[in-house]
């Protein structure tokens, strides 16, 4: 497997591309490097985030060093865009381009060579096929799996049997697409983000034996569910990109007095939930703030007390 327990942490860049705010270069450099310096080695983007800003500003800070691992995504194709909107797909510091979904072979061989010109780098480690079967991106149809099943997923074969990539797999939001490609697309590992926290489970109902019948393994990403378990149940608190739904508040209401009794940060639990399963190698975390990051990794590695977890689990937050 190319991922190891040395890369049980692991650090997302949708940041660097500008999500929710500008970031500028030296901005992303220095969190880039708090990283770094914290004994993160494997870092994951996508051409999606900020039109390739993010892979240019992490290809930038990886050329000279050594020691790490890369992931990257296929599925969407960007060109020149001559009138681009100041904020593109949310991300305030996205190059002037456009981008379309396409899963076919031609077009994910194109985007990995696109990709390796952005980041400016001689390797790429792993392959994450990009928000396929996603309802929310369009690309829940018939004519996008289509694309992948019949030529696309040739195409992540090839590039692994050739040594351009050392594992291959999804990048997600949702398990359904995952329930249903395992086994007919070939997948060392699933980017699953939001849907294996201390809210939302629902990777433990089928995706977790079918895991075991193929042999793959997850990368959590999405730990704090856009936010609501980081800040707490507060007014204008985000779930899954959205304004949090009232039963939503209250559940995350009862998680934080379970972590108030023991003392313990909700941010902490959130962070620590998801490498309790055997099936995850890694857990994604991002931010475009240094202060951020030097405080999620330090969550991350607070011992916290076994009565936490079962004090989770007898409340019926954490499913067996």
């Amino acid at each position: 497997m190319v991922l190891t327990s040395d890369h049980a942490l692991s650090f997302g860049t949708a940041s660097l591309g500008g999500l929710y705010q500008p970031v500028q270069p030296e901005d992303a450099q220095s969190v880039l490097q708090t990283a770094w310096d914290a004994g993160i080695r494997y870092f994951d983007t996508a051409p999606h985030y900020g039109n390739g800003a993010s892979e240019h500003r992490l290809g930038d800070f990886l050329r000279d060093k050594a020691g790490w691992l890369l992931s990257t995504k296929v599925g969407r194709l960007l060109t020149p865009n001559a009138a681009p909107p100041a904020t593109i797909n949310g991300f305030h510091s996205a190059l002037p381009l456009k981008q379309h979904f396409d899963f076919t072979y031609d077009a994910i061989m194109r985007s990995v060579e696109d990709s390796f010109q952005r980041l400016g780098l001689n390797r790429i480690d792993i392959l994450y096929v990009h928000d396929i079967g996603d309802p929310g991106a369009g690309t829940d149809t018939a004519h996008h799996r289509a694309q992948l099943l019949d030529s696309g997923q040739k195409a992540l074969r090839q590039l692994k049997a050739e040594g351009v990539v050392s594992a291959v797999g999804l990048g997600v939001n949702t398990v359904e697409i995952c329930e249903e490609l395992l086994g007919q697309v070939e997948m060392d590992l699933i980017l699953l983000a939001g849907r294996y926290t201390l809210l939302d489970q629902t990777t433990k109902d089928r995706l977790f034996p079918l895991l075991c019948n193929h042999g793959t393994k997850l990368v959590i990403g999405g730990v704090f569910n856009s936010g609501i378990l980081a800040t707490g149940p507060v007014r204008g608190a985000m779930y899954d990109y959205q304004p949090a739904p009232q039963h939503i508040l209250d559940r995350t209401a009862g998680i934080a007095r379970i972590c108030d009794r023991h003392q313990v940060s909700m941010a902490a639990a959130a962070l620590q939930f998801p490498a309790q399963s055997d099936h995850v190698v890694s857990t994604l975390i991002g931010t475009s703030k240094p202060g951020s990051l030097t405080r999620n990794i330090a969550q991350y590695h607070q011992e916290l007390p076994q009565e936490l977890w079962a004090d989770l689990r007898q409340a019926g937050v954490i499913r067996e």
